[in-house]
């Protein structure tokens, strides 16, 4: 996004789940008068909190934060609608001299906005995609991916399964068009914004370790509540939205089809599923990232320097 000619500036916090962005985003936004636009697509939704490990109010009282809580758990919300949204965000945090800090873990939707993808422009077809949620409901989330990786390999691996709504997407465009979903996505090239994109890692087996003492914190803060209170405002562990990651294994719970040592158990192995999936988004060997070791005990101060450096440049 320009504004008479000149680049936006944007800095990006990327990184797999549980690696430490929350707060990392926090510091440094207090720290540069700036203001946070998630672009993790699993807190959008009102009623989450506990299992998307969305920040906290005192967290969101600490800066402005943007993109949470933006939509009941029964409401879509589209790559190109949440592209649109944030790019207008960033035009009106820069317009008020602030700066803007795009954080979050999922992958399509930072490069929605970071690259300037424009999304295919396939009209839905109600009829093909009412027969595609006719087959996940007879065959499951699994068997459809399946097909999706037939069909396009490069797609299904960006595509998480329990993700229904942007599995049925892909295929409904691959069936209308003849084409791959993955080869329709346009994009401009390089970014629209003066883009910083600061990258957290850890050893693997040490994330791993982050990701299982989050779960237990999430069943102690009252996760089997929090899925109760969804299913008693009425909304179907059906939704799109219901696959954000230990809801629907808490439903399950709730039911009487697995225990609370299951219910983890599963939560643990499809979490460091989705954790390899996003390494496929933030790769080790991007030049554009500008990789950190999240357990540094300078860290903040090496990336406050960073952007010290970055900013002298932009101005």
């Amino acid at each position: 996004m320009k504004v008479e000619g000149v680049k936006l500036p944007l800095i990006a916090i990327i990184g797999p789940t549980a690696v430490g962005k929350t707060e990392l985003s926090l510091q440094l936004a207090e720290r540069f008068n700036g203001e946070i636009i998630s672009s993790d697509s699993r807190l959008f939704y009102r009623g989450m909190n506990i299992g998307t490990a969305k920040p906290s109010t005192e967290e969101m009282a600490r800066v402005p934060h943007h993109l949470i809580d933006i939509a009941d758990p029964d409401e879509i919300w589209a790559l190109a609608q949440f592209q649109k949204s944030a790019q207008a965000i960033i035009v009106d945090i820069c317009a008020r001299g602030k700066l803007p800090f795009l954080v979050g873990g999922t992958g399509q939707y930072f490069r929605s906005v970071t690259e300037g993808w424009l999304p295919p422009e396939v009209k839905a077809d109600k009829r093909l995609r009412g027969e595609l949620e006719k087959l996940e409901a007879e065959k499951g989330s699994q068997w459809l991916h399946e097909k999706l990786m037939m069909l396009d390999p490069v797609a299904s691996e960006k595509i998480d399964y329990r993700n229904i709504r942007r599995v049925i997407r892909a295929l409904e465009v691959i069936f209308t068009t003849g084409k791959k979903f993955s080869s329709l996505r346009k994009q401009k090239g390089e970014s629209p914004y003066n883009l910083l994109t600061i990258g957290l890692k850890r050893e693997r087996p040490e994330l791993y370790e982050r990701v299982d003492l989050r779960i237990e914190k999430m069943f102690e803060a009252g996760l089997l509540n929090e899925a109760q209170s969804l299913l008693d405002a009425g909304y179907s562990d059906e939704l799109p939205s219901m696959s954000a990651l230990g809801y629907r294994e808490c439903i399950s719970v709730l039911r009487g089809e697995m225990d609370v040592e299951e219910a983890k158990m599963l939560m643990r192995r499809i979490t460091r599923k989705f954790v390899r999936k996003q390494a496929n988004w933030f790769k080790d060997d991007d030049d554009r990232i500008k990789w950190f070791d999240a357990r540094e005990a300078d860290l903040f101060t090496q990336i406050e320097r960073k952007i010290e450096i970055w900013l002298k440049r932009y101005k």
